[in-house]
């Protein structure tokens, strides 16, 4: 069992009311060689990750099911600056 007070990652909070809902879609080998730079906490359910290369970003989302299965949906891509904003937004319940 996870205490969520030695969680290191951090947690999205709450979605706020006035939020901007991003467009998930399926993976696909838009950067290929992206890394993952930030991540939420995998005590939860759903995982959201900030992914770069090639001076773009996505995020990715994955849903952990019990059993092992996972369900992984990632944004169309932006310059990295963007992205960073959209992640903190994404953190701060702005975005979903």
């Amino acid at each position: 069992m996870i205490v969520p007070d030695a969680c290191l990652s951090p947690h999205v909070v709450m979605v706020q009311r006035e939020h901007v809902r991003l467009g998930w879609r399926r993976p696909y080998p838009a950067l290929g060689r992206a890394r993952s730079v930030a991540w939420t906490c995998f005590c939860r359910a759903t995982v959201y990750e900030l992914c770069e290369g090639a001076g773009r970003a996505f995020l990715r989302r994955t849903v952990q099911f019990e059993g092992g299965d996972n369900e992984v949906h990632e944004t169309s891509t932006w310059p990295v600056g963007e992205a960073r904003a959209i992640w903190a937004a994404l953190l701060s319940g702005r975005a979903r």
